[in-house]
């Protein structure tokens, strides 16, 4: 009865992985066919990526859009987790009533849509001239709820006897920050880098809005203008959303174990 049923789970884990791998395989197969192929429901591998990869050359610049998300999203992640986890870090170790109020009404704007702040934010950064710029960029989403929680949630876990030592050693509190609890918690800085990146790379509705320059032009806005038009190459559009694909797809499988570790450190703190 033990062996029916262990194989029972084994066939639906085996299923359902299937069902989730099987959007990421029809995206590569897409991506070496045309569009005929496409629409008539081809799923074996083709052999159009070559032309298909002309085609994007020809259309975008796709070495610009890549190089552009990269740097914005390297930038706003490296910024976001400095900044977030010294928050976070503070709230939790120099604790105080105040300190859970305002951390309360941090979590509150969490609830507020970014499409409400879209338009103050647009008048705010072309009034100060900072559209299509870096700057304009990262600003908004430079601090987030989240990852402020996250790092605080982290900072219950770290043994408050390590701070006191530190103090009677003569460190100072930047010191007891970068050099041990720092190094202390970098699985939450893997997951947290994680979501960072992902969510900058995958950002299209304030740059689509703020970058009003071609140059400043990201993977997801150019993977928009390849649906856009009367007639729609399918091959060259999932050979986009494929290369689109690749960097947070690499940056998981790399980080994934410390991802989990991260976000169970988290919970438990």
């Amino acid at each position: 009865m033990r062996k029916v049923k262990n194989a029972a789970v084994y066939i639906v884990l085996i299923l359902a992985s299937l069902i989730s791998v099987f959007p990421l395989y029809w995206m590569i197969a897409a991506a070496t066919n045309n569009s005929t192929d496409i629409l008539g429901g081809k799923l074996t591998i083709g052999a159009n990526l070559a032309s298909n990869l002309t085609n994007l050359l020809a259309r975008q610049q796709i070495g610009r859009a890549f190089s552009n998300s990269m740097f914005y999203s390297v930038i706003l992640s490296v910024l976001s987790l400095l900044i977030c986890s010294i928050a976070g870090y503070a709230f939790e170790i120099y604790h105080d009533k105040a300190k859970d109020v305002l951390m309360s009404v941090l979590l509150l704007a969490m609830m507020v849509p970014f499409a409400a702040t879209l338009i103050p934010l647009f008048k705010m950064f072309t009034g100060l001239h900072l559209q299509s710029t870096w700057i304009a960029y990262v600003l908004p989403t430079l601090s987030t709820p989240f990852l402020i929680m996250m790092f605080r949630q982290s900072a219950r876990s770290f043994p408050t006897e390590i701070i006191e030592a530190a103090r009677i050693d003569g460190l100072g509190e930047l010191q007891i920050f970068f050099k041990i609890f720092m190094p202390t918690m970098k699985s939450t800085y893997a997951a947290a880098m994680t979501v960072t990146f992902m969510n900058a790379w995958n950002n299209y509705l304030w740059p689509k809005v703020i970058m009003m320059d071609d140059t400043s032009q990201t993977m997801p806005m150019l993977v928009a203008n390849l649906s856009s038009g009367y007639s729609i190459d399918y091959g060259v559009l999932m050979l986009g959303v494929l290369i689109c694909s690749l960097p947070t797809g690499i940056l998981f499988l790399v980080l994934q174990k410390s991802f989990a570790n991260g976000i169970v450190g988290a919970v438990k703190g």
